[in-house]
């Protein structure tokens, strides 16, 4: 039905007879003339209807927004003082010679040819709508073109493609699963894979050395901008390769796509960063480097203060006082302080302590604090010099458990930099490495990344001794504050992933149960692997430049994990329940009453 893309359509086809299909984008008449724009996937022509051509104008001037048709016509050259720089195909327009109404359009109840004050609901309830408009079809177009670059760079490297389960089994990793019940074995249930990681170190055990994926993966968690319940990923995983071959491969796969699809050329190599020094310094595993506020530890300097909240911290092995210094900070006002005292609080600051740094040549009569008279000269002025501060600036305190003032220091530091403007358009990635293995929460030890994680040493002795103390095999790649992907090197003896089990807590029992299989696997000449998956989605919501991950899913979830369009999840009949062996427990509405 078409010979080209509306976007196809330049100086090279002048003259050339074209038959196009499409969406009329907008209409106008100008002197007689007739005008639409026609839209497809590839972008929007200008087609011109001539009065002298009675019927085919007629026809034309009953197009409405969002009409389908099928236009034929001859390619010509736009007047001079008519071309449209901002359009790719603003020199040339199509003359029509035949117009075919293919189907009519009710007024679209999103705008597609505009920016439009829409909801966002309103958005995902019509969605093949909202897909329409220009700017979701390039970042579409990005994520498609993305995702053939990516598999053919692995491709060329000697991986393989090979599909793993949808329907397994449940495991710990992190976040809930969503279960799925088994009709044929009454009372048991599958589940949808938060990740493949079981199976691609199954696939290195069966001899597969270089594997990849680009997958669905599956996690009942809390949502957020960059969170679904669904979401793809590039799995990777091979054999025979240690972490710094895995680094450099994936940099390059990366500055690949980035030279490619955006025209970045990124650092070679990605910068390297300690967890420690990433959480020490910018408050979070995955900071920004994309602007120069950071944490400076100021313990030692306020540590013999009388002001108990300062020095009470400084003095306790697992707390800290750290200050972030703002440039230009001494400008906001009470109420600004307030609103980001508010905004910490969720982070479990209990308040947040300020200077403001007034003139800092004259001493205490040169700063503004409610906390400035705990203060005496000497340690005004030593966290004055450790934190660099000028006259001006704003310097925020955060004193408490260390964990604590990381969290808040690091989430205030982010929003700072939003709204004082002082994030830079430059990317800035980087590798974070060295990661603990374990974290202790409610006196029970957990894995950082998952229990299949290598630790830094292989001895097992000394590893059981001091776990907490213990570094993993493990590194995330992250990208303008955000972590695209993540990976480590995996456990491949048997003897070391079951004293990974036993350090968690798991005993012989469970670990049987959840991963028997696993541990059978490994005593089968299991090669030394290890593997990165990156986050599809979150990698191509930063190319496209939008801030929410729903933009580059096709039909995304709310944060409700509700799906507008299809009015999922949603009830099922009681012949599919008792198919499944399933019987619903009654539910509580709002006034106490039971409902079915």
């Amino acid at each position: 039905m078409r010979t080209h893309y509306c976007g196809e359509i330049t100086e090279k086809l002048l003259n050339v007879d074209v038959t196009l299909c499409g969406w009329v984008h907008r209409r106008r008449d100008l002197g007689g003339v007739a005008f639409i724009q026609l839209r497809d996937r590839e972008g929007i022509i200008q087609v011109v209807f001539e009065p002298d051509e009675a019927v085919l104008f007629a026809e034309a001037e009953s197009l409405r927004y969002e009409f389908v048709v099928q236009v034929k016509g001859q390619v010509r050259a736009r007047p001079e003082g008519m071309r449209n720089k901002d359009m790719a195909t603003g020199a040339v327009e199509v003359v029509a010679t035949e117009l075919t109404i293919l189907n009519r359009s009710a007024p679209p109840a999103v705008p597609v040819d505009k920016p439009a004050d829409v909801s966002e609901e309103l958005r995902l309830k019509y969605r093949y709508l909202d897909l329409r408009r220009p700017e979701m079809t390039a970042r579409f177009k990005l994520r498609s073109d993305v995702s053939r670059s990516l598999r053919d760079y692995l491709d060329g490297h000697g991986f393989m493609d090979v599909e793993t389960p949808i329907l397994t089994k449940a495991t710990p990793e992190g976040a809930r699963d969503y279960l799925v019940p088994s009709r044929v074995h009454a009372r048991h249930f599958y589940a949808l894979p938060q990740s493949p990681q079981l199976f691609k170190q199954l696939l290195m055990m069966s001899g597969f050395d270089r594997y990849y994926q680009i997958v669905r993966c599956f996690r009942d968690e809390d949502l957020r901008a960059d969170r679904q319940p669904e979401f793809t990923q590039l799995d990777i995983e091979t054999s025979f390769m240690d972490e710094e071959g895995i680094m450099l491969l994936m940099e390059n796969m990366m500055r690949h796509i980035f030279q490619k699809h955006l025209n970045v050329q990124l650092p070679e190599p990605f910068p390297r960063m300690s967890y420690e020094e990433a959480m020490t310094v910018y408050g979070s595993d995955k900071p920004d480097m994309r602007f120069d506020i950071a944490l400076v530890d100021v313990s030692d300097q306020v540590c013999s203060m009388e002001f108990k909240v300062f020095s009470g911290p400084a003095n306790a092995a697992d707390s800290r006082v750290a200050a972030i210094c703002v440039p230009d900070g001494a400008r906001l006002s009470r109420k600004n302080i307030d609103d980001y005292s508010k905004y910490i609080a969720r982070y479990g600051a209990r308040g947040l302590a300020y200077l403001k740094v007034i003139d800092k040549d004259i001493g205490l009569d040169g700063v503004q604090s409610p906390v400035a008279k705990f203060f005496d000269e000497a340690t005004l002025k030593a966290v004055l010099q450790k934190t660099a501060a000028e006259n001006g600036d704003m310097i925020f305190f955060g004193a408490d458990k260390t964990s604590v003032v990381n969290d808040t220091l690091g989430a205030l530091r982010l929003k700072l930099a939003e709204d004082f403007d002082l994030i830079s358009s430059e990317w800035k990635p980087l590798w974070v490495v060295d990661f603990p293995m374990f974290e202790e929460i409610d006196g029970r030890m957990h894995a950082l990344h998952h229990p299949f994680t290598a630790p830094q040493t292989d001895n097992i002795e000394k590893l059981k001794s001091a776990p907490a103390e213990t570094l993993s095999r493990a590194y995330d790649m992250v990208l303008n504050g955000s972590e695209i992907g993540g990976g480590s090197i995996r456990i491949h003896r048997p003897e070391m992933q079951s004293a990974i089990f036993d350090i968690l807590g798991i005993d012989d029992k469970e670990a049987d149960d959840k991963f028997g299989f696993l541990l059978e696997a490994l005593k089968y000449g299991c090669p030394p692997h290890g593997g990165i998956a990156f986050g599809l989605d979150r990698l191509i919501m930063l190319m496209s430049g939008t801030d929410s991950i729903r933009d580059v899913i096709a039909f995304p979830k709310t944060t409700t994990a509700s799906c507008p369009l299809t009015s999922a999840p949603s009830t099922v009949s009681q012949a599919q329940l008792d198919e499944l062996h399933l019987r619903l427990k009654p539910t509580k509405d709002i006034s106490g009453s039971e409902g079915s």
